[in-house]
């Protein structure tokens, strides 16, 4: 939390407001599950925590769009969203707030905040000259582009020559504003390569970059001049200060202000990184409002070497790979196999491979055998020992009790493969514990107290690893917590039992001896690949 930030222990973090001129993608669950998991671990920690997501619905490339499929921009708009809230529902995602930018309530925060940055004297009028992408909705210099003004992120798009009057947000009084801020708070921008990213542009020199269109009626219009729209991205980056307003509160900035702000995550894709880590924090200066915490930029899905997006047509459809897979899968593989801040590719047979070994095999397996011991030798329920009494040197035992810090680290820094992997590592040691001290050999020699300790730490680091990955498998986590004699449910948010927190439950030995436990079952089936891919 920034040093400027009022809020005690509250946490609100955003993910990109997606364009709704076409359903959604892969691309744009990735961002989403992602920004869900880290939700779902703050909330483990007790924190009051308010997930936004939502859509852009404003701009050239929806009315185009629309128009081309002979539908009004709103009609466009309001087909798109409930496809978005579908997946967000398959994906077991559970947002608080979902902001859509053509609700009148954003109408009223943008006229509110174009007005303070008019009064500051940070708005004029002015020619604007230049090529232009629409799928981006940004101007582009030279360099930037392709042969042909072909756009580097869209290469199947050809930039537009564009000579028009435009209102102008002047960023170039916040060049040395923005430097200091990059320089005092080194961790605003992540990961270091976005932060790299970020600094050389500025180090470039800023020039004021426009804010309003007059070829396009889509939008909200400039307060000032109804002839000019306010151009997508002054619009649309202030929905997420509209979506902190409680349904109940009159729209003022006052009122959006008052709870959630500043926000602690904002997790955007690295294409629209300058728009968060450039011009947002401007206008916000501008404003003279707080900076957010942090702006993290994950890489890209891609497939054969460029973007998975709507205009490139590379895109895999998430909901037939949830259809087919499941949720935890789809959640696990992404999170998982693909480390957060860089780019990643979709294989569907390493899918499968990766699902198999670590959920059914190594994970489901390791519950499935101990429980069915501890039903044959003690009737069903947690073996009734000191565990205390489990020595330090318990291999088990010594990787579980730092195993919570670790992981809450790596969550933290949005390093969701290092937390898996440092799960499965627990995991994997207590298949080679199992084999290693033979329990069936135990029972049959009659050693009790080492038979009873080699369940227990099983089952404990089960446990364990079933709850520190909850906010990514919540419901492989439910199944094995349930198997475990629990009646928590991690899908559901918050959850009924608040005393299943991390300060808890992120500790090894937390299991209750004597506690009836369920019948063993598979946790998670084995996935088959099918005869076509997705």
């Amino acid at each position: 939390m920034s040093s400027e930030d009022p809020k005690n222990s509250t946490f609100a973090i955003t993910t990109p407001l997606y364009y709704a001129n076409g359903l959604p993608h892969v691309g744009t669950a990735y961002p989403t599950i992602a920004a869900d998991a880290i939700a779902r671990f703050q909330r483990l920690q007790g924190k009051p925590v308010l997930f936004v997501t939502g859509t852009d619905e404003h701009g050239q490339k929806i009315q185009r769009t629309a128009e081309a499929l002979g539908r009004s921009p709103q009609e466009q708009c309001d087909l798109i969203v409930p496809e978005f809230k579908r997946l967000w529902e398959k994906l077991q995602v559970r947002y608080d707030r979902f902001i859509r930018t053509t609700d009148e309530r954003h109408g009223a925060i943008v006229k509110e905040f174009f007005q303070i940055v008019w009064d500051k004297g940070d708005i004029y009028l002015s020619q604007q000259k230049g090529w232009y992408c629409v799928s981006c909705e940004e101007f582009k210099e030279e360099r930037e582009l392709l042969d042909d003004h072909y756009c580097a992120i869209h290469p199947n798009k050809q930039a537009e020559w564009r000579d028009e009057e435009n209102y102008f947000f002047r960023l170039s009084n916040y060049q040395e504003r923005l430097e200091k801020l990059y320089q005092d708070r080194p961790n605003f921008i992540q990961p270091a390569s976005r932060r790299n990213e970020v600094l050389s542009f500025v180090s470039q020199g800023l020039r004021d970059f426009s804010i309003s269109r007059i070829n396009v009626d889509w939008g909200f219009p400039v307060p000032e001049n109804s002839n000019h729209t306010l151009y997508v991205w002054f619009d649309a980056l202030l929905g997420y200060i509209t979506a902190l307003l409680d349904p109940a509160s009159e729209p003022t900035l006052k009122n959006a202000l008052s709870q959630w702000y500043p926000i602690d995550i904002h997790l955007i894709g690295k294409d629209i990184l300058r728009f968060h880590a450039v011009y947002w924090p401007a206008m916000l200066m501008s404003a003279e409002l707080p900076m957010p915490d942090r702006v993290f930029g994950h890489g890209f899905l891609v497939q054969d070497g460029l973007k998975m997006g709507k205009s490139t047509g590379n895109t895999i459809d998430p909901v037939a790979l949830v259809d087919r897979y499941g949720s935890d899968a789809v959640r696990y593989y992404f999170l998982k196999e693909i480390e957060f801040g860089r780019d990643g590719v979709f294989d569907e047979a390493r899918f499968v491979n990766i699902l198999n070994a670590d959920l059914a095999n190594d994970l489901g397996n390791l519950l499935n055998r101990t429980l069915k011991m501890v039903s044959k030798y003690y009737g069903g329920t947690v073996p009734d020992l000191a565990i205390d009494d489990i020595p330090l040197d318990n291999p088990l035992k010594a990787a579980g009790v730092t195993l919570g810090d670790r992981v809450k680290q790596s969550y933290e820094a949005l390093a969701f493969s290092t937390a898996c992997d440092e799960i499965l590592a627990l995991v994997r040691l207590g298949n080679k514990y199992i084999d290693d001290q033979a329990p069936w050999t135990l029972y049959k020699q009659g050693q009790q107290t080492a038979l009873e300790q080699v369940l227990y730490a099983v089952l404990e680091s089960v446990r364990l690893a079933a709850f520190l990955l909850s906010p990514i498998i919540p419901i492989v986590s439910t199944k094995i917590y349930q198997q475990l004699g629990y009646s928590v449910d991690f899908a559901e948010t918050p959850l009924i039992d608040d005393s299943i927190t991390l300060t808890k439950h992120g500790a090894w030995g937390t299991l209750p001896t004597g506690q009836a436990l369920g019948d063993a079952q598979p946790v998670f089936q084995k996935l088959e690949l099918p005869d076509s891919s997705v």
